[in-house]
């Protein structure tokens, strides 16, 4: 494990570190705090990268060591071509490679988005990796599954997925200087339209290729052989519920203005999280790490304490 220390566009410094996870991927992270803290890490989604938990490591960084990587694919991680590199199962292996090499337990993995699907299978399938579980507008699998496949107001807000997952999203998300990115991930400052087009200019095909890669989506209206095939999905997952049942204390953060994952995926949640709590935000969209910092901090400090 390497480590320099950058300045990234704010007053604050923070080590850059990078992780060997597996055979020719590395995984950079923003690392901030006190050296003997507590560890917590941060994982991203789409089209994010660690700076999305800017206004978390300031906060949280006077009394926590904060690890905030970038997943594979995106900013300054390994960016493999191939379509197969994004498999789930993957992504499972670079964050838990990261946390024995932090040294495990971590204190807290906290998640957002596409950070949340790998975090809560992590959290589900190798719980000894950490000691508590915070997750920010990311539904659990089976829930994901059940909703995309029967409930109409979700699989409406999902269709998106079934856009990026065509050849040449990427190519129309970068038109006119990421102007259809910026909109969809509420941009507002000068300060961070330049970060994050600086991550952006780095690549986009291998955040597509999460929603490529993934057999999560709702059922294509415009390939009728795909009708039913979620609804499949989702039952057989169903059959293997034992698989998904998170037993480390979990803290979730759910902003209840999100467009794209409705607070539906919220209901019978304590049916495969035995320690739950649940904070909703009205009014927040699904960028609350940064629209609503002051709240989530506080939820997170309290959780964590």
């Amino acid at each position: 494990m390497s480590a320099l220390k950058n300045k990234w566009m704010t007053d604050a410094l923070y080590e850059s570190v990078y992780f060997d996870t597996q055979l020719g991927i590395k995984i950079h992270a923003k690392v901030t705090g006190p050296l003997n803290a507590p560890v917590l890490l941060f994982i991203h989604g789409f089209p994010e990268f660690w700076y999305a938990w800017r206004e978390q490591l300031s906060d949280l960084g006077r009394d926590y060591r904060c690890v905030a990587i970038d997943l594979r694919g995106f900013n300054l991680s390994s960016q493999p071509a191939q379509l197969d590199a994004y498999k789930p199962s993957k992504i499972l292996a670079d964050v838990c490679a990261v946390i024995q090499a932090l040294g495990a337990p971590v204190h807290a993995l906290i998640a957002h988005d596409w950070g949340g699907a790998v975090a809560w299978s992590l959290a589900a399938q190798h719980p000894q990796l950490l000691k508590k579980f915070a997750i920010l507008n990311s539904p659990h699998t089976l829930a994901f599954a059940h909703a995309l496949a029967h409930d109409p107001e979700q699989i409406a807000a999902s269709l998106y997925m079934n856009w990026l997952r065509k050849p040449g999203s990427e190519d129309a998300l970068a038109k006119n200087q990421f102007q259809l990115l910026c909109a969809m991930a509420d941009i507002q400052t000068p300060e961070d339209l330049a970060a994050y087009r600086a991550c952006w200019s780095k690549g986009l095909t291998g955040g597509c290729n999460y929603y490529r890669a993934s057999p999560l989506h709702p059922d294509d209206p415009d390939v009728p052989e795909q009708n039913g095939l979620m609804a499949a999905l989702a039952a057989q997952l169903q059959t293997q519920a034992e698989n998904f049942k998170v037993k480390v204390p979990t803290q979730v953060i759910w902003g209840e203005a999100d467009t794209a994952l409705r607070p539906v995926l919220l209901d019978g949640l304590n049916q495969w999280v035995s320690d739950l709590r649940i904070h909703r935000i009205s009014g927040a969209s699904h960028w609350l790490a940064r629209t609503h910092a002051i709240e989530v901090n506080r939820v997170l400090r309290e959780f964590l304490a």
